[in-house]
């Protein structure tokens, strides 16, 4: 059985505070976007064991660290399962602030279920996600969420841009979690995000939402900056830094400029929003 991972972008990221655990509470509008992965598992012949083959962008580090391994092991724990072979095809950049990691183990959960029939109901599967990853648990249901805390809380999101577009551009940069964080300082927001998204037109929200993540990073990349500042020229009603980075995205109504010539030097995409 075959599933596709997706990716999502986030609009809005604010860093409220730090927690007692090293961690960060947050308040951000999750939104999956068109951008996918492939996974597939078969169940392995005679005495072989559970195995990753990965193919597509390379990921650094070990395989048994994947979260497509870690969620069948987490499942295997609960549940009765068969050895299998796991295919993963990764498309979605790595460490682009797009969510392909969490999304390949959350839907390693949802296929496990699927396939095997475990009838595991969402908000199980949900719990069982926040264990891989703090937005891990988004992707099971995979629609528009506002997430708070570490981005493990979800509140589904009244919030639809079908008719809307997006240009995504990634420049070939990974930004590490502790690099991003370093000039990041925790404030709690006059207005909650939730309240300007909801309250606000698509048009107006490059007025009220803001991305605490961008200032620093900017900063050290100015190519990024440059990113969104051309996606506005072009006609952007809202562009953003996704997460901590380094992919940068624009929400358009209509998109007549020709994106790959102006960003030949990245990897970018254009998909329709629903």
């Amino acid at each position: 059985m075959i599933l596709f991972p997706n990716a999502k972008i986030n609009i809005g990221l604010n860093i409220i505070e730090k927690r007692n655990d090293g961690f960060h509470n947050l308040e951000t509008l999750f939104y999956p976007v068109g951008l996918s992965d492939v996974l597939e598992i078969v169940e392995q012949p005679g005495d072989k064991k559970t195995a990753i083959n990965i193919t597509g962008i390379n990921i650094n580090g070990a395989s048994d660290h994947n979260l497509c391994l870690k969620a069948y092991h987490l499942l295997k724990k609960d549940y009765s399962l068969p050895e299998l072979n796991i295919h993963l095809h990764k498309v979605i950049p790595v460490g682009a602030g797009l969510g392909g990691g969490s999304a390949d183990g959350a839907f390693m959960l949802t296929l496990l279920n699927q396939t095997f029939k475990l009838g595991i109901p969402d908000k199980q599967l949900e719990n069982f996600a926040s264990k891989l990853g703090s937005d891990c648990a988004f992707f099971i249901k995979n629609k528009p969420a506002f997430a708070k805390d570490k981005g493990d809380k979800l509140l589904p999101a009244p919030i639809s841009l079908a008719g809307c577009s997006i240009v995504l551009v990634f420049p070939n940069l990974h930004i590490g979690t502790a690099e991003a964080y370093a000039s990041i300082k925790p404030a709690i927001p006059k207005i909650p995000l939730v309240k300007r998204i909801t309250e606000t037109p698509v048009e107006e929200w490059k007025h009220v939402i803001t991305n605490d993540f961008e200032p620093g990073i900017f900063r050290d990349y100015p190519e990024l900056k440059l990113i969104k500042d051309l996606l506005y020229q072009n006609g952007a009603l809202y562009a953003s830094m996704s997460g901590s980075g380094s992919a940068i995205y624009g929400i358009f109504r209509e998109t007549g400029f020709n994106f790959r010539s102006i960003f030949k030097n990245y990897s970018s995409w254009y998909f329709n929003l629903e």
